[in-house]
């Protein structure tokens, strides 16, 4: 098992005060399972259900923090910090957390990008 917490940024806490995030949460990769909490909101699956996982950087804040869904697709965001975030990708889509449609992807703003990425891959690669 491995945690990956969300890195909180200071300067949003007021953003993020609503859904309870603090440092209990963030991601937790199993052999079996994917995990995320935000706050009063979780997102699992089986480890089996993602298909791919990157690293992307340097968000703007108005587009990154807080709980949001994409504008483009029905993707689902995780958000606290600008530094980046990791994109996980699901081969069918995971119950909704928010909005009207279940979730072909998660966005999450863990601390440690690179780790998560590779956590998730080499588990998914075999």
């Amino acid at each position: 098992m491995a945690f990956f917490p969300y890195r909180l940024d200071r300067r949003y806490r007021m953003l993020l005060a609503p859904f309870g995030v603090g440092n209990d949460d963030g991601v937790t990769v199993t052999a079996d399972t994917f995990t995320a909490t935000f706050g009063r909101k979780k997102l699992e699956t089986p480890l089996a259900n993602v298909t791919e996982c990157h690293a992307t950087r340097d968000y703007q804040w108005f587009k990154a923090v807080g709980m949001r869904l994409s504008f483009v697709d029905d993707g689902l965001t995780f958000g606290t910090a600008t530094h980046g975030g990791v994109c996980v990708h699901f081969a069918e889509r995971v119950p909704k957390v928010i909005g009207f449609r279940d979730h072909s992807a998660l966005t999450v703003t863990v601390d440690d990008l690179d780790g998560l990425v590779e956590a998730v891959n080499s588990r998914i690669d075999g």
